[in-house]
C-alpha cells in the first residue's frame, strides 16, 4: 500500500513554526525515503514543531519509526516538539511496544 502525505504548514498562524504531516497508507521500508525526503526541508528550515496525523495510517514498520525518531531528535535538539495525534489502534501498540524496550 502506498504511503500519501499531505502537509500542512503554520497550522496556528504565520508564526507558529507548526508543520502537520498527515500520513495515509503505509510507512515501510519502501515508504519511508519519501518522507525522509519530504521532511528534509522542513527539518532544515526553523519549524519547531512538528506534528504527525497518523489518523489514515494503517501500518508502520521500523523504518517508518526510525524516519520519527530521527524527525523528532532533530525537534527536541531545538527546543522544539513532536506529537503524534489520531494513532489507531494497530500503531499505538506498536509506539507502545518500542517505548518498553530497553535502550529506546
Amino acid at each position: 500500500m502506498p504511503l500519501e502525505i499531505q502537509i500542512q504548514k503554520n497550522i496556528g498562524g504565520p508564526d507558529s513554526g507548526a508543520v502537520t504531516f498527515k500520513l495515509t497508507g503505509s510507512l515501510d521500508t519502501a515508504t519511508a525515503p519519501d518522507l525522509e525526503r519530504q521532511l528534509a526541508p522542513v527539518l532544515a528550515g526553523s519549524t519547531r514543531d512538528l506534528i504527525f496525523d497518523l489518523a489514515e495510517l494503517k501500518f508502520i514498520s521500523s523504518a517508518g519509526l526510525r524516519v520519527f525518531s530521527a524527525a523528532r531528535k532533530q525537534i527536541k535538539e531545538r527546543g522544539g516538539q513532536t506529537s503524534f495525534i489520531h494513532m489507531q489502534p494497530q500503531i499505538q501498540e506498536v509506539f507502545e511496544i518500542m517505548k518498553s524496550l530497553p535502550g529506546v
